[in-house]
């Protein structure tokens, strides 16, 4: 508001609030089971170590191949869409009976995405750790008169409380 020589006030100039531009909203990457996540991806870890270590006939790669594809359906039941998706752009299905190196790069493929998601959960929530952290301290600090550095019952005035 501007004020007139004369003592009036100026309603016409009252500063307009700077636009918002609103983005799309992120797609909310989800895990619905995590308990099943974490079931499934030791099963495929271990199924990576152990096809390095034992040489497959046909049924055994046959079954692996299996194995495998229902782990990834498995997988895609309890994932949000762009999660889901995103599994899929990167574990195809395999077609007919698949080699020992198809299986091996397959599999180690599987566990490297899930590992992956592993550390992106972890990162996630360390990040929302240090926000609540912050938030937290924010109102620890705003609930603290000016000058008061301890606990309220030292200070001259009680401090608000949650």
């Amino acid at each position: 508001m501007d004020v007139e020589p004369n003592g009036d006030t100026d309603r016409t100039t009252a500063p307009t609030p700077p636009e918002v531009i609103e983005e799309p909203p992120q797609p909310q990457e989800a895990i619905t089971q995590p308990a099943k996540l974490l079931r499934i991806a030791s099963m495929v870890r271990e199924l990576l170590d152990e096809t390095r270590q034992a040489s497959l006939d046909e049924p055994g790669r046959i079954r692996l191949r299996q194995v495998y594809e229902r782990s990834v359906g498995e997988l895609e039941e309890i994932l949000s869409p762009d999660l889901k998706e995103e599994l899929d752009s990167l574990a195809p299905p395999m077609q007919g009976v698949p080699t020992e190196s198809e299986i091996r790069v397959a599999q180690a493929q599987l566990v490297g995405w899930l590992e992956g998601l592993f550390h992106g959960i972890q990162a996630a929530l360390f990040a929302q750790q240090a926000a609540a952290r912050a938030q937290f301290e924010e109102l620890r600090r705003r609930g603290l008169p000016s000058g008061q550095q301890g606990p309220p019952d030292q200070g001259k005035t009680p401090g608000q409380y949650l």
